[in-house]
C-alpha cells in the first residue's frame, strides 16, 4: 500500500505498515532502528502519537475522516508527544519527508493499494 498526497502530487510512502489493531498501534514503531526512504506507519485510529523509547526522528501526519492534513509535525524526535482531535489516522514518516514534497495542512491523501 502507498500513501500519495493529491494536492501536491507527491508519493509520500512506497511500502506503507498499517497499525490498526490494539497490539499493533501500541507498538507502532517502537524497536525499529529508524524508517528507510519510502517507508511509514499509518495508524488508525488515532490522534495523538508519542516517540519514548524511539531513537530516531519522524515527521507526522494527522488526517481526518475525508483524508484531508489536519496537523503536521516535522522532525518530531525520541522522548516527545503530539495530539490533534480532530485527527482519525495518523501517518509517520522519516524525518524530511514533509518538507520535501511540501506537505501541508489542508492537503488531501490517498492510499494506494
Amino acid at each position: 500500500m502507498q500513501i500519495m498526497n493529491v494536492t501536491k502530487n507527491k508519493l509520500l510512502v512506497s511500502e506503507l505498515r498499517v497499525a490498526d489493531t490494539f497490539l499493533s498501534r501500541l507498538k507502532g514503531l517502537l524497536g525499529k532502528a529508524g524508517l528507510q526512504p519510502g517507508e511509514g506507519l499509518l495508524i488508525r485510529p488515532c490522534n495523538s502519537v508519542h516517540t519514548i523509547g524511539m531513537r530516531f526522528t519522524i515527521d507526522i501526519i494527522f488526517a481526518d475522516a475525508n483524508h484531508r492534513v489536519v496537523k503536521t509535525v516535522s522532525d518530531l524526535g525520541p522522548g516527545k508527544a503530539t495530539m490533534c482531535r480532530p485527527g482519525c489516522y495518523v501517518v509517520e514518516l522519516p524525518a524530511g519527508v514533509l518538507a520535501a514534497t511540501g506537505t501541508v495542512v489542508g492537503d488531501y491523501l490517498s492510499q494506494i493499494d
